[in-house]
């Protein structure tokens, strides 16, 4: 096998998934993008719409468009919030609701056929990986001085 990066190996991974998932979305009318909102949302209590962009690793003007088109499609509605005058909650409708079981469905569906085709200890493996992933990033111990040259000479390695 040819060594390739770990990013690319990230990238390429989820550049298929958004695309078989968009693909999918298409079955339904929909998008990946309305499919994400759709289980961001609380089902039962709303979700404060200033809370839906970092809870799905989102720029709030992306976001906003989304949300106007979900709710001109009947998905969500927008209500002001009572403990904060200031805030707005979204709330799913009975059709953003149905819309959200089939976007669960087909999350489920594709954990459901990777695990089945892959060990549970690969799985575990997996996960264990991709939480360290996101402990080097969080910690922002991936480009501090001290690790710098190292990561680029293995870089150089990787791309000769």
């Amino acid at each position: 096998m040819k060594d390739i990066t770990i990013d690319y190996a990230l990238r390429a991974t989820w550049q298929a998934v958004a695309r078989m998932y968009n693909e999918e979305a298409k079955k339904f009318d929909s998008t990946m993008a309305i499919g994400f909102t759709l289980l961001s949302v609380d089902p039962k209590t709303g979700t404060p719409s200033t809370a839906l962009g970092p809870k799905m690793g989102m720029e709030a003007t992306s976001l906003s468009r989304i949300l106007k088109r979900m709710e001109e499609q009947g998905l969500i509605e927008r209500k002001p919030n009572p403990k904060d005058g200031r805030g707005v909650l979204i709330y799913l409708t009975e059709f953003g609701l149905e819309k959200r079981n089939d976007s669960k469905n087909v999350v489920l569906r594709f954990d459901e056929s990777v695990k089945n085709n892959i060990s549970e200890e690969k799985i575990n493996s997996f996960f264990e990986v991709m939480e360290t992933i996101n402990e080097l990033i969080t910690e922002k111990n991936i480009y501090n001085n001290d690790n710098l040259m190292s990561d680029q000479d293995s870089l150089d390695s990787k791309t000769d």
